[in-house]
């Protein structure tokens, strides 16, 4: 069995997996309110011995944030993550940790076609570097290099960039954020749910757009973003829908930036829990538009694939299939070639 895990900052998502003709297979998974732990080595250890304790010859979790020679201090918990130290209390021997956008880049050659919706052609038979881009609770980024047999993803920490407005509205939404955080705006201050929020209020605050009773008392009720995607979605108010438009303009613009940063001819991946809710917004232009608005460099992003992740299980699939990968380099031993059935 493999031991795989999405770190986040509220959540701690893990699954064991197995292998079946050299394909992951889910056996079990479950989601843990991560506020509610010390620590994961104990979540870990609960979700084991809930399954009964099954045999784990490697294990791999996606954290977020930069992993500096096996260890890393969480910001949203006060959790230090130590892979020796989690090796050791889990008795896993083979265990990784590696930064949560790594995992992405590593589950997408393990999805079917079902599993991605293409926003844009591009060029699909181009073969390079690839891109991936993730608008979730924040704003995860990720290089895809391509060594000449398989693409091998890189962390990256670009969604703190800073934030570049290209025209008049997104320069007085740089300035209202300005002020409302006393400095600095990055991309993920626009570009990720908190950027969905931050939108949404320099429109109402800034912009004068009408906050009817009936979206205020939802707002205030429910989850925000989730409010913000489903009534802009279906166009029932104009202060949402101009929210998702912004959002997907930026999204758009910063998506562009990576692939031109990273030569991503072999095409941009959208992962993140944002793009597959607001599928309707993404497809309907203004999210390629600013994308492919790269000057005399248009054309290259032109013929770039766009794709949108829908697999929710995107990291968790990428993180057994990397322990897999780790542990049999080091090893010796693969399960998964183990696995396939000649006729």
């Amino acid at each position: 069995m493999i031991l795989a895990g999405d770190v986040g900052g509220t959540k701690v998502d893990l699954a064991l997996y197995g292998f079946e003709n050299g394909e992951l297979t889910l056996v079990r998974e479950e989601r843990f309110p991560a506020q509610e732990y010390s620590g994961l080595e104990v979540i870990a250890e609960k979700f084991l011995a809930d399954t009964g304790n099954p045999e784990v010859t490697a294990a791999c979790f996606g954290v977020p944030g930069p992993v500096r020679h096996g260890r890393l201090k969480l910001t949203n918990l006060p959790w230090i993550l130590d892979c020796e130290e989690l090796s050791t209390g889990l008795d896993i021997r083979h265990l990784f940790l590696i930064n949560d956008l790594e995992a992405n880049g590593y589950g997408i050659p393990e999805l079917h076609a079902d599993q991605i919706h293409v926003l844009s052609e591009g060029d699909a038979s181009a073969v390079g570097n690839r891109a991936l881009v993730s608008a979730g609770t924040g704003l995860g980024q990720a290089i895809l290099v391509w060594n000449g047999k398989m693409h091998i993803p890189m962390a990256s920490e670009g969604g703190h960039c800073d934030f570049a407005p290209r025209d008049e509205m997104e320069i007085d939404l740089m300035r209202y954020l300005q002020r409302v955080l006393k400095g600095r705006v990055s991309f993920e201050r626009v570009v990720s749910g908190i950027g969905l929020k931050n939108i949404y209020a320099f429109l109402r605050d800034e912009k004068g757009m009408d906050e009817p009773t009936w979206l205020k008392e939802r707002m205030h009720a429910e989850d925000p973003n989730a409010v913000i995607g489903e009534v802009g979605e279906n166009g029932s108010n104009e202060l949402c829908a101009k929210t998702l438009e912004m959002f997907v303009s930026a999204y758009g613009a910063e998506a562009g930036n990576l692939a031109l940063k990273v030569l991503s001819v072999g095409g941009l991946y959208l992962g993140g829990g944002i793009a597959p809710k607001i599928l309707k917004t993404m497809k309907d232009g203004a999210f390629m538009k600013a994308f492919v608005d790269k000057g005399r460099l248009s054309d290259l992003l032109i013929h770039t694939p766009v794709r949108i992740i829908l697999e929710s299980r995107a990291a968790l699939l990428g993180a057994a299939a990397y322990a897999e990968a780790r542990a049999a380099q080091l090893s010796g031993q693969s399960v998964r070639a183990a696995s396939i059935q000649f006729s």
